[in-house]
């Protein structure tokens, strides 16, 4: 995965509260442990139709939601099963951050672990992100900060574990990988 140190893009919004995993990714589409390709699947409930050609109505059909990385989601986003493969599948969409006024605790947990910032935000900045469609935004890891056009700067929170990996671009395994100096020494010096 790619180290997100500061990340601006412009916003998609979806609106709906308690987005669950399986209306992120589909069981359906939970047939591999490749991480890529599922971005194809995301919201494929809403995102296509029943003969399977896409929705123009739907916010990731528009040609506005073209590169766009970050995604305002409405409340209690990722909530449902324990799927990791909904943060891949965002991932392989091109979402690098979610932003939400609640997020679910393991959803977000899956998210930090593959790539994906999660941000929550107070009531009042999460309507103005959600009134305010395809505005860009940065969301800066070292300050901890989402800014907001404008100059209105809103700090959010994120374990410090998660946010060195995820500035660093590695995952928990990747962190162990980078001691493995460390461990080799300590391990020497028992025997």
């Amino acid at each position: 995965m790619e180290p997100v140190v500061t990340l601006t893009s412009r916003t998609v919004v979806l609106p709906e509260a308690d987005i669950d995993t399986d209306q992120i990714i589909p069981a359906r589409f939970l047939t591999t442990t490749e991480r890529s390709g599922l971005g194809q699947h995301a919201f494929s409930g809403w995102r296509y139709r029943k003969d399977g050609s896409p929705n123009p109505d739907f916010v990731l059909n528009q040609p506005s939601a073209k590169g766009a990385q970050v995604l305002v989601a409405g409340n209690n986003f990722g909530c449902g099963s324990s799927r990791e493969h909904a943060p891949w599948a965002l991932y392989d969409c091109g979402f690098r951050a979610v932003i939400s006024t609640q997020i679910a605790d393991i959803f977000r947990s899956n998210a930090q672990k593959n790539g994906i910032v999660p941000v929550i935000v107070e009531h009042h900045i999460h309507e103005w992100l959600l009134s305010h469609p395809d505005v860009a935004v940065t969301i800066d890891l070292e300050a901890m900060m989402l800014n907001l056009p404008g100059g209105k700067a809103v700090p959010f929170e994120l374990d410090p574990f998660a946010r060195y990996c995820l500035m660093n671009g590695i995952d928990q395994l990747g962190y162990l990988l980078q001691q493995d100096a460390a461990i080799t020494k300590f391990e020497s010096a028992r025997s």
